[in-house]
């Protein structure tokens, strides 16, 4: 039998979203930073008790609280930005609905919010710079909607669709990091993230 190739081309380059990572993530000043803010949120984990860390971590379930409710926001989110630019069967039909989607999203982010940092305070290395970048997106995208929301209370729908649409846009340049800390270095996968990894 013929022996196959020992070098194919794809096996010299690294993934499209390797390089994205790396690019963004591989920088003297943001490793001081994501060191300085865990040193920080450890302190702050310090008085928090032990049994509501472990439930941030996803310890009762035995695995990462985080990647699953992240779904409430997205979710929330998405079908806002749809009901927003969908047509609807009579002027402003589709407002109440995309504004409630909206709101539950981002009422869900808290809880999100909350695990996805209390993990993030245990990585370490690129995954840690990674993962400051992943989690600063997705604040910037929480407070738009919140923005978002309070415009479109005040009847300027046009400013809140504008805010939710970036917040969407951040969303998932910040989700597409997620995908490399689970995929590419591995955080959560097959444990919870209690222990050090990264």
């Amino acid at each position: 039998m013929p022996s196959l190739p020992q070098h194919l081309p794809f096996q010299h380059r690294k993934p499209p979203a390797h390089v994205i990572e790396d690019a963004v993530s591989n920088h003297d000043t943001l490793e001081a930073v994501a060191e300085t803010l865990q040193t920080l949120l450890k302190g702050a984990e310090a008085i928090i008790p032990d049994g509501v860390l472990d439930l941030l971590h996803g310890e009762p379930v035995g695995h990462p609280m985080h990647p699953l409710l992240v779904h409430v926001p997205l979710g929330g989110w998405v079908i806002a930005a749809a009901l927003d630019h969908l047509p609807a069967q009579s002027p402003g039909g589709n407002e109440h609905a995309a504004d409630l989607a909206l709101t539950l999203g981002t009422l869900g982010a808290v809880g999100t919010i909350a695990t996805g940092w209390t993990d993030w305070s245990n990585t370490r290395g690129e995954a840690r710079r990674t993962g400051l970048i992943h989690g600063a997106l997705n604040e910037v995208a929480f407070f738009l909607n919140v923005g978002s929301i309070v415009a479109r209370r005040k009847h300027r729908r046009g400013l809140g669709k504008a805010l939710s649409g970036a917040a969407l846009g951040l969303a998932v340049a910040g989700g597409f990091l997620g995908g490399e800390l689970v995929y590419r270095h591995g955080l959560g996968v097959g444990r919870t993230l209690a222990h050090r990894q990264g």
